[in-house]
């Protein structure tokens, strides 16, 4: 072979093997352009894991630990980086008979504010593997004994004036012949049946305010009108019971919810100040803007509540003096119904009380938005101003 054709050769080798790598190489990268990007199938399971809501635990034949996420240790289903002695003992069960099983994982003592009713769901994964997920029941468990415990406090509620209206009327079948006897008697029935009739109707408001039903569309409200109708109602009751209540200058502060609601909430505050107010001394409501919250405030200089009752004074039923309660025919609803209206409108009730001084009752309430600065004074733009409910025009003769 000549020179010349042994170089010719060499070059289309080179040809050849150039185009032929070129060839491979894009075949390449077309294939690796179809290769998925990300994470791996793997990866993602792990991710699905840790950010679970539940607690999950991968154990292996021997009960040790595999793989368990964060939420496991919060419900304690993973302690000291060990597993729960039940979940492994239910694992081995769960080993041996290849069916899942469920287990009660709740603490056995307490631990501050920690899950307190959880539940273990046992799955075989097949090689001696087994997977444990806990699921927090709490919220559940404590609706439910809440449940129960407002079942319990509204029957003996009701059967308190039930048995009392039972029994007055046989009293008053016995002394039928004896008028001035049934005119007493008739009077006490007529109290307890007006009480029952309260009860009744406070604990369907109470219901309402839960969510039983869907609170009417909120208004623009003016809080001097509230306030108003509230002394309104409870004038009665203050004079019978020689008390003076007072309030301070019209604010002109608007805010938006239900007036009919507001109106009872403040109701039920003046009421509670008169009935544990001892004759003769004072009750007062106050109002201002502070932050962007109107503040209406109820004082009186009665018994006033000691410190561990004042976070219970708001439950439904609870009451810190139950001679008193019962004295004055109050349902025990009245602050429950308060603090719920507070809650519903996005505001709150605070209290402040000592005892042998008196209390404050401030009912916070966001201010309405449409308010201009200068103290509170309502936009008299119309085209800006929602509906007005309870204006000064509307309930002039009702103060």
């Amino acid at each position: 072979m000549s020179v010349t054709a042994a170089l010719a050769l060499a070059v289309g080798c080179l040809l050849v093997g150039g185009i032929a790598g070129s060839l491979v190489s894009r075949a390449r990268r077309r294939r690796d352009d179809r290769r998925p990007t990300g994470p791996t199938v793997a990866e993602l399971l792990l991710r699905l894991v840790r950010s679970s809501h539940n607690g999950v635990l991968v154990l292996n034949r021997f009960g040790d630990m595999v793989l368990h996420n964060d939420r496991s240790e919060v419900l304690g289903l993973v302690r000291d980086n060990r597993a729960d002695p039940r979940a492994r003992k239910a694992a081995e069960q769960v080993i041996e008979t290849d069916e899942p099983l469920e287990v009660d994982l709740s603490p056995l003592e307490a631990r501050g504010r920690q899950p307190e009713a959880v539940v273990g769901h046992v799955r075989p994964l097949g090689d001696g593997f087994t997977v444990v997920e806990a699921v927090d029941h709490s919220e559940a468990a404590r609706l439910e004994m809440v449940r129960r415990d407002f079942v319990a406090n509204v029957s003996h509620e009701l059967k308190t004036p039930v048995g009392a209206i039972a029994l007055l009327a046989e009293a008053v079948l016995d002394a039928a012949e004896d008028t001035e006897e049934v005119r007493r008697f008739g009077g006490k029935i007529l109290h307890e049946s007006t009480r029952l009739g309260r009860l009744v109707t406070e604990l369907i408001a109470l219901s309402r305010l839960q969510g039983a039903e869907r609170l009417p569309d909120l208004n623009v409200v003016e809080v001097d009108a509230v306030v108003r109708e509230a002394l309104g109602r409870t004038s009665m009751s203050a004079e019978s019971a020689d008390i003076d209540v007072t309030a301070d200058a019209p604010s002109g502060l608007l805010i938006e919810g239900d007036r009919t609601l507001l109106v009872t909430a403040l109701s039920n505050l003046l009421e509670n100040a008169v009935a544990y107010s001892p004759p003769g001394s004072p009750v007062s409501v106050s109002r201002r803007q502070v932050d962007g919250m109107v503040e209406i405030a109820v004082t009186d200089r009665g018994i006033g509540i000691a410190e561990e009752d004042q976070q219970r004074v708001f439950e439904r039923f609870y009451r810190a003096d139950k001679a008193r309660s019962r004295a004055t025919g109050g349902t025990g609803l009245g602050l429950a119904i308060v603090k719920h209206v507070a809650a519903n409108h996005g505001g709150e009730v605070k209290l402040w009380s000592m005892p042998g001084t008196g209390s404050t009752f401030t009912l916070r309430l966001p201010a309405y938005q449409g308010a201009s600065s200068n103290g509170g004074a309502a936009d008299k733009n119309p085209e800006r101003l929602p509906r007005l409910v309870g204006t000064s025009q509307e309930q002039g003769g009702k103060q």
